[in-house]
């Protein structure tokens, strides 16, 4: 990467640990970009890619309690 990258892009499904997030921004490093796996969601959905949008719905439960 040092010689004919400006930047590497790491990718996960899940999360960066604290310790990878502050290595990926130390003075000096490489440049790394990292996107969790929200961000690709969203990135992914943007883009339409590889997603299927869906309908969904939240219980309210405060309506049911008049039935109780």
């Amino acid at each position: 990467m040092r010689r004919t990258a400006d930047k590497g892009l790491i990718l996960t499904t899940s999360d960066f640990t604290h310790d990878a997030s502050k290595e990926a921004s130390r003075d000096g490093a490489p440049a790394i970009e990292l996107v969790n796996g929200e961000r690709l969601v969203l990135m992914l959905g943007r883009a339409r890619l590889g997603l299927t949008p869906v309908e969904a719905y939240e219980v309210d439960p405060g309506f049911f309690e008049q039935f109780a």
